[in-house]
């Protein structure tokens, strides 16, 4: 590989005449300038000298080289900008992911708040679930995680892995318009214990598991009728009459569907907590700390920071 250095030399050969000129303005000696050159002849098996006079010039070789030499260094010096940026979290690519409702809810808020901010920062977005997550971040294939403390997932003590709580989000129970839940002032879980129920498929998320860990804590077991591998599909099942569900409150449905998310009360309110996760000693990494900071400046009003929140039912 060519010495970018003897490059930088023959340039300023081709600019300054002579050697002595060219060690004086690259603060070398003239016989260093002169090494460099040899150096780089050697190299490219080429001559780079040639004699004129008392002085050497460089030869049409070198010419053709020179021409070469000004972009080659160019780009060296646009690279070791961005390189620069890179260090100060500028430029990115800033790599996160997260299970779909995190990604509807905080990930692409947060991502689109960093392009307005910065329209030339490199952002890539994953919907994977958090065991994928995790997998991702110890191959370096994502930056930040935003995952749920599922039952497979690693303890926190795992030295491999950096968690932070983000947000405490309660699940509300989704009923279909004119049901009869809809007329007291105050639902609590067990109120549903007689309804079907309808969850997501447990081969898409967890939904299915924390609505059996949910129910069981209000004193029931669910009767499930229903599943579906996403939210609209539930919407559409409660709306049309064939279940009830629970659904966490960064999870949207079709507007125009007719039915009614119900706040729970009592001491059974479902909550899951919902947190980031990096490789351990990369939160303070500048592209990671800006990520970071953009997922709790878009935390929505309907959910809460953790100290806010009350204790979750375990999942």
């Amino acid at each position: 590989m060519i010495d970018l250095r003897r490059l930088h030399t023959l340039r300023a050969m081709h600019q300054y005449g002579t050697v002595t000129a060219t060690a004086a303005a690259l603060h070398l000696t003239p016989s260093a300038v002169s090494h460099h050159l040899r150096e780089l002849a050697r190299e490219l098996k080429v001559p780079l000298l040639e004699p004129q006079g008392r002085n050497v010039r460089l030869t049409p070789a070198a010419l053709l080289l020179v021409e070469h030499a000004d972009a080659l260094l160019a780009r060296w010096e646009e690279a070791l900008a961005d390189l620069e940026s890179h260090r100060a979290g500028e430029t990115g690519p800033l790599r996160m992911c997260g299970f779909t409702t995190a990604i509807s809810g905080l990930v692409a808020p947060a991502a689109g708040l960093l392009r307005r901010a910065d329209p030339a920062l490199s952002l890539q977005v994953r919907e994977c679930d958090t065991g994928v997550a995790l997998g991702l971040l110890l191959a370096g294939e994502t930056d930040i995680a935003v995952i749920e403390p599922t039952l497979d997932a690693p303890p926190p003590g795992d030295a491999r892995f950096d968690r932070e709580p983000l947000l405490a989000e309660v699940l509300d129970l989704m009923v279909p318009a004119g049901h009869p839940l809809t007329r007291p002032s105050r639902v609590a879980l067990e109120d549903a214990a007689a309804e079907p129920w309808i969850v997501v498929t447990p081969e898409s998320c967890d939904h299915h598991q924390q609505v059996v860990t949910h129910c069981a804590a209000a004193g029931f077991t669910p009767r499930v009728e229903h599943d579906a591998t996403s939210w609209s599909a539930i919407w559409a099942l409660v709306a049309n009459g064939l279940g009830v569900s629970l659904v966490p409150r960064l999870a949207d449905g079709p507007q125009d569907q007719p039915v009614v998310r119900i706040p729970l009360s009592g001491p059974s309110v479902p909550t899951r907590r919902i947190l980031t996760c990096v490789r351990r000693g990369s939160r303070e990494n500048p592209l990671i700390a800006r990520g970071l900071r953009a997922l709790n400046d878009v935390i929505p009003d309907r959910c809460v920071r953790p100290s806010q929140a009350p204790a979750p039912v375990p999942v």
